[in-house]
């Protein structure tokens, strides 16, 4: 963590996923406050929010932010980097694309046919 005086930014790498934040002192001492001396990112807070509201049973704070932890660090040593992340990527969306194509819609597209001004209505006339 780059630390600076006063009210200046300093930047904080989160305890959980590791996503670093500018942020000034005082804000992050009301955040390590809340989790217990942790410094967590805005994303990973919301996360542990949303671990309390989902669980079965009532935990607090300092439960909710060990269970998201805990899923940060099994996530993150699961996952290696791709060797070639620019083909994978073109790759991943050429499936996409191709899966969009073949599949059904539920309901039918329909696009407008060519709508003509009455300027430019073809006039027939018989007889000559």
């Amino acid at each position: 963590m780059e630390k600076m005086t006063g009210t200046e930014v300093v930047v904080a790498k989160c305890d959980c996923c590791g996503l670093t934040e500018e942020c000034t002192e005082e804000y992050m001492r009301r955040v390590r406050d809340r989790y217990s001396g942790r410094w967590i990112c805005g994303l990973c807070a919301e996360a542990v929010k949303d671990e309390i509201v989902r669980s079965e049973k009532m935990i607090g704070t300092e439960e909710a932010v060990n269970e998201h932890m805990s899923f940060c660090k099994k996530f993150k040593t699961r996952i290696t980097p791709p060797k070639n992340p620019t083909q994978e990527l073109i790759s991943a969306v050429k499936q996409l694309l191709l899966r969009s194509l073949d599949s059904p819609r539920s309901s039918p597209v329909r696009k407008p046919g060519l709508v003509r001004p009455e300027s430019c209505r073809p006039v027939m006339k018989s007889g000559s």
